[in-house]
């Protein structure tokens, strides 16, 4: 599958017009601040309905407007478009024309995965955002996941706000309806973590070793939940009630998981160099991105927003090297960098400027 075209329109500084991206690799060079960086994430927009920079809808819209929309045309797919708006305060998704109100449809029609600075947080940011990223792992190649995941955090929402609300009779009775749905939907979660955790690690732990030269370094499950049994994982629900009301939030459960990175049992990422989780987080990704191809079979759409950029020669070469199988890449680099040693004969270079490609 790849992009054939990108329309934007009152997105961020991007220029309403339709850009030809009908090319495996598309390279955008432009200095910072001119449109490189909103252009990987209109499409991005595209894939998920959301921003992999982690900011509101609103934030997406350009300064004097008030809605916004991009849409992709798309080759290689059993689908021909997809447009997403963002209009009156609301989002909506059409694909090949007919509005779905479900993310799983898209994330199966335009799978991309993006390479950002942001992808730190993966590494050294909080347990939320490895979470984050894990779950988007396994929601590329399996719905069912994603649809408990969901599930899970209605629940998760409701039970909040009961806890938040009294102590009455009525709410305990709530409770007592919630918890035993809480903890079904919580173990579908955690046996799928525990096993893809185990899987991505077999992966990832040799591929970080071969670009970085640093071996053992392997990817753990910690459950928040001790309990792997249902009838176990109510009754801790209960025994933890006054403590969640007290405190008016569920204290306990799938979205209190963690994942540590260890290099021979010792914890890794809080002891390594900025360098190191650079290349960690940057692994991950690649990580990602093959796992989703040995799993489905099918390749994803990269998007690399100034990587190579603060990698030196030699990571560089080894993170090239390593690189997953894609169907189509887009890169930004800076005017300065030498992109001549990237490219192909049929590599389409845009030069970027003010929003405008040309």
């Amino acid at each position: 599958m790849r992009f054939a075209a990108l329309r934007t329109a009152a997105f961020r500084n991007l220029a309403d017009l339709e850009v030809n991206t009908q090319a495996k690799d598309v390279f955008l060079v432009g200095e910072n601040g001119q449109g490189k960086t909103n252009f990987l994430e209109a499409l991005y927009f595209c894939s998920y309905a959301s921003s992999f920079r982690g900011v509101r809808d609103t934030e997406l819209v350009r300064i004097g407007e008030k809605d916004c929309s991009a849409s992709v045309g798309i080759t290689g797919s059993l689908h021909d478009r997809v447009l997403v708006k963002f209009e009156d305060g609301k989002k909506s998704i059409r694909i090949d024309g007919k509005r779905t109100d479900d993310r799983k449809e898209l994330l199966a029609v335009a799978p991309c995965i993006v390479f950002c600075h942001e992808d730190m947080e993966f590494v050294s940011g909080p347990p939320e955002r490895r979470r984050w990223f894990f779950d988007q792992s396994q929601s590329l190649y399996d719905p069912v996941y994603l649809e408990d995941l969901q599930k899970y955090r209605k629940l998760l929402k409701t039970r909040n706000a009961v806890l938040k609300a009294g102590r009455d009779r009525a709410d305990t009775l709530i409770l007592d309806t919630l918890d035993p749905q809480m903890a079904e939907y919580g173990l579908r979660l955690m046996e799928k973590r525990g096993e893809a955790a185990r899987r991505f690690s077999e992966l990832f732990g040799p591929l970080y070793e071969e670009v970085s030269g640093i071996g053992a370094v392997s990817v753990r499950y910690a459950p928040s939940w001790k309990e792997t049994a249902f009838e176990g994982v109510t009754a801790f629900l209960r025994e933890r009630r006054e403590g969640d009301m007290a405190m008016g939030v569920s204290l306990s459960g799938p979205h209190r998981d963690r994942y540590v990175f260890s290099c021979r049992g010792a914890e890794f990422a809080g002891k390594a160099s900025t360098g190191q989780r650079r290349l960690l987080a940057l692994l991950l990704r690649i990580a990602q991105a093959r796992r989703y191809s040995d799993t489905t079979g099918k390749n994803p759409v990269l998007l690399l927003d100034d990587v190579l950029l603060e990698l030196d020669p030699e990571k560089r070469r080894k993170f090239l090297s390593v690189m997953p199988e894609y169907d189509q890449a887009f890169y930004t680099f800076l005017p300065e960098e030498r992109i001549e040693g990237y490219g192909k004969a049929d590599t389409l270079i845009y030069r970027v400027s003010g929003g405008n490609l040309t």
